[in-house]
């Protein structure tokens, strides 16, 4: 499994990401043939190779004949549906920026439709993020994984004054993500940046494989205290299992009212736990009781645990870290004859190996068309199955 490991030790942005692309070894020719599918005149690549602290790296800029107008992210949106790339690229590339907005409306009190991208939606921005996502999807990266981001100290200007660093809407992106302290006064992490980021797998340390190549793209800084540039590692991983490390999060309850077990479940996935358990347990004085347990990433446990001790009459929460092997994994948007739904796709070394229909809108489905559940998954798994195939060019 080819996998991108993203040593971020002076950040992220998006046109340090864009240079490492590059620098991994896709063809500039190849990513602007790519980028012209947007149908978006008046720009061009320039790349070049600069040193940060005597270690040489690919620096690209996009250069506009004018300044671009700023662009609500509806606009975007449909400036993406309605471009002529394949389908796993025009997806990624929504979701980049459906993030980005998502994050702007929360940090502005507006709703999502109301966004306007100003760094973020000028030209040389859009080029950025839909080349990152080219670039993920043409270099044939199944796997990537982030280091936790350094986050900067200070004030930045931007369109909408002086904010602090990290950028508000930095914050918003990377709530549950883990991040450290960079001691550095300069923007480090941009949105742009910060959104690509969380296209990784996870955060977290490099993991085991073969190392193929190491590149770097650089940044436009020229920092005292560390090389402005971000450096990729690529490998591959001996098998098709990915992995990482997740926390394991348990109590024993013996005097809770079972209707607010049932609360605290939907509570507990709605905080982010990524699973959610009770069993049956015997427990002192012979008294029958349930073992609640659930896992989340290292970051989410303070505030699950805090849910836990405040919505059941549970005293104590019991936490250990764990690692955990898992199949790769892919959610699709299905189009069926009865209308959308979406699945799971799980792959075993790039091989598809099973499709999961996705329960809550397909039971919506069934009620909206009168046919059963069965029959509804039945239909979404065939549709999916269809659709990857023709995306992979697969008769």
């Amino acid at each position: 499994m080819q996998t991108l490991y993203l040593d971020c030790f002076s950040g992220i942005s998006g046109d340090m990401f864009l240079g490492l692309i590059l620098d991994l070894g896709l063809e500039k020719n190849q990513l602007e043939s790519e980028l012209a599918k947007l149908n978006l005149p008046g720009w061009h690549l320039h790349q070049s190779r600069e040193c940060r602290h005597g270690i040489e790296g690919c620096r690209v800029t996009v250069k506009c004949a004018q300044q671009s107008a700023h662009r609500r992210w509806q606009q975007i949106d449909q400036l993406l549906a309605e471009s002529l790339l394949a389908e796993p690229i025009r997806q990624r590339a929504r979701r980049i920026f459906t993030r980005l907005g998502a994050a702007e409306a929360k940090v502005h009190g507006i709703a999502l439709e109301q966004v306007h991208f100003h760094e973020v939606g000028a030209l040389d921005a859009l080029i950025d993020l839909v080349g990152a996502a080219i670039g993920l999807e043409l270099l044939g990266i199944e796997h990537l994984i982030c280091s936790p981001l350094p986050l900067s100290r200070g004030l930045s200007h931007c369109a909408h004054g002086v904010l602090p660093l990290p950028a508000p809407a930095v914050l918003e992106i990377l709530k549950g993500q883990p991040v450290v302290d960079s001691d550095n006064p300069r923007e480090l992490v941009t949105p742009s940046g910060a959104a690509i980021a969380c296209e990784a797998t996870h955060f977290g340390a490099i993991p085991t494989m073969r190392v193929e190549k190491t590149a770097y793209g650089v940044g436009g800084w020229q920092l005292e205290d560390r090389p402005n540039l971000l450096r990729g590692i690529l490998g591959s991983s001996t098998n098709g299992l990915l992995h990482d490390q997740v926390v394991v999060m348990e109590t024993n309850i013996d005097d809770s009212n079972p209707e607010w077990l049932g609360a605290l479940f939907e509570d507990l996935f709605a905080a982010g736990a990524l699973d959610v358990a009770c069993s049956p347990v015997h427990m002192k004085k012979n008294r029958p009781g349930t073992c609640l347990s659930l896992v989340c990433n290292a970051t989410q446990q303070e505030k699950l645990a805090h849910l836990i001790l405040t919505a059941s009459t549970a005293s104590g929460v019991r936490t250990y870290p764990v690692e955990r092997f898992k199949l790769a994994r892919r959610l699709l948007q299905v189009e069926t004859s009865l209308g959308r739904a979406q699945a799971k796709l799980f792959f075993d070394d790039g091989r598809l190996i099973r499709v999961a229909p996705e329960y809550a809108p397909c039971r919506a489905l069934a009620q909206r068309s009168g046919h059963s559940l069965p029959e509804i998954y039945r239909l979404v798994e065939a549709a999916a199955r269809h659709q990857y195939l023709q995306e992979e060019g697969q008769p």
